[in-house]
């Protein structure tokens, strides 16, 4: 008796189910995140109050290009890359930590 040949389906249906799964693991939500981010960085305005990747929180002085000037403390302003900045913080935030 003779074996029957093996079938390229189910190695096919295992791969295209590995695509699948980590499209859905790991692929869309990095973009979601990605998209996100873009989205908060173009939402920046004067006058925002931020938290940089560092942990440095401070105020929006000022926007130029992809480059940002937080006042972090009177007279105290650092320029930072836009890329850095990690979130948006709720209005009066830092004046409740003083």
């Amino acid at each position: 008796m003779e074996g029957a040949a093996p079938s390229l389906f189910s190695p096919l249906l295992f791969l295209g189910f590995l695509l699948l799964f980590m499209y859905i693991v790991i692929i869309r939500p990095q973009n979601k995140r990605n998209k996100e981010i873009t989205e908060m960085l173009t939402n920046l305005d004067v006058g925002t109050e931020v938290i940089a990747a560092s942990g440095i929180i401070g105020k929006v002085k000022a926007i130029k290009g992809d480059y940002i000037s937080l006042e972090v403390s009177d007279n105290v302003v650092f320029k930072l890359q836009k890329s850095a900045i990690a979130n948006i913080l709720p209005k009066g935030t830092i004046d409740s930590i003083k």
